[in-house]
């Protein structure tokens, strides 16, 4: 019958209809969970799938301009601690490694105490090129895995374009120490060589655990 067919046709759309698909469908301009609209002004950045602010939008939300909708900015810092210590956005926090984030953002997450007020997660590295967006990705990726679609406890991420160089290079007096060291510093050559191979080491041992409990659900 006519709606048997219907009814065949429906399972069949929902089926194809991923949460990807679904996100497409929506507005792209609302936040993770779909419930509202970006509370900070955003500007394209190099990986579209994230949203970006400037060093100016960055510095009117941490002075309290926004503090109608916005409780708390937790500015998350993925460089070395070597780096970090060279210099770094006030309050921010150094966190590099995967299993640092999820213990200190995932584990107990952070929750706005009214109901109207959000929490924004900021991430950044050096240029906000490859670790600050890598790092807002796993937050987003974790999340999503750990609450029903499409409920998150961060639904407002952002990345910090042009990463901690374009901030201090503006905003230097927000900084501390007033200083900045880049990645590549002569000085801190075997530091760099130990914490990439801890990232690294860390990122292999997670991916190792991702691919065992998709087999275990095969």
């Amino acid at each position: 019958s006519i709606q048997v067919s219907a009814e065949r046709h429906i399972q069949r759309s929902k089926s194809f209809c991923n949460h990807t698909e679904i996100e497409k469908l929506l507005d792209k301009e609302l936040i993770g969970d779909f419930t509202k609209s970006f509370a900070l002004s955003t500007v394209e950045g190099k990986h579209q799938d994230l949203k970006y602010i400037t060093p100016d939008m960055m510095v009117s939300a941490l002075s309290g301009q926004l503090h109608h909708v916005v409780e708390r900015i937790v500015v998350i810092d993925c460089r070395y601690p070597y780096e970090f210590e060279g210099g770094h956005i006030k309050g921010a926090l150094n966190l590099y490694q995967e299993e640092q984030v999820e213990e200190y953002l995932l584990r107990t997450p952070i929750t706005p105490l009214s109901p109207d007020h959000r929490v924004l997660l900021v991430f950044h590295c050096e240029f906000s090129s490859e670790r600050g967006p890598g790092m807002c990705r796993f937050v987003r990726r974790r999340d999503r895995a750990m609450n029903e679609y499409p409920n998150l406890h961060y639904p407002e991420l952002y990345v910090l374009k042009g990463g901690y160089q374009e901030f201090f290079r503006h905003f230097g007096m927000q900084c501390e120490p007033q200083g900045y060291r880049p990645m590549h510093h002569q000085d801190f050559k075997e530091d760099l060589r130990k914490f990439r191979l801890k990232s690294s080491t860390w990122a292999g041992e997670h991916s190792k655990r991702d691919q065992y409990s998709r087999l275990k659900k095969l």
